[in-house]
């Protein structure tokens, strides 16, 4: 059956002039309805990325806060071990003045005894 071009075309125009009593006014609901959550799921998504990125940016500060409070541990650190290395310094020329003076004193005590003896 070979339909001329014209007759494709009275067809055509006859279904578009019909078309809308045809689809039922539920299709055309359920299609805005789709759309309008699409929208809406596209929307979220842009909220849920700024918040992700905003995250993002948080992450980053602490982490800088973290190297910041590492860096000062390490100084205090450093501090510190200076500090003792200073009094285990001074502590070692304390014992070796009292040794001298120790051993000074002894050594005179030794030449009195011997002396008087």
């Amino acid at each position: 059956m070979d339909l001329s071009q014209e007759q494709l075309n009275s067809i055509g125009n006859f279904v578009q002039l019909h078309l809308h009593e045809w689809i039922d006014d539920r299709i055309i609901n359920q299609r805005e309805r789709i759309i309008r959550v699409e929208e809406s799921l596209k929307h979220q998504y842009e909220l849920m990325k700024q918040g992700f990125d905003n995250m993002e940016k948080r992450f980053t500060q602490i982490d800088k806060r973290f190297e910041q409070v590492d860096k000062r541990f390490e100084e205090m650190r450093q501090d510190t071990k200076d500090r003792f290395e200073r009094v285990d310094k001074q502590f070692a020329w304390v014992y070796t003045f009292l040794s001298a003076t120790f051993i000074t004193i002894l050594g005179g005590i030794v030449t009195l005894i011997v002396r008087s003896v």
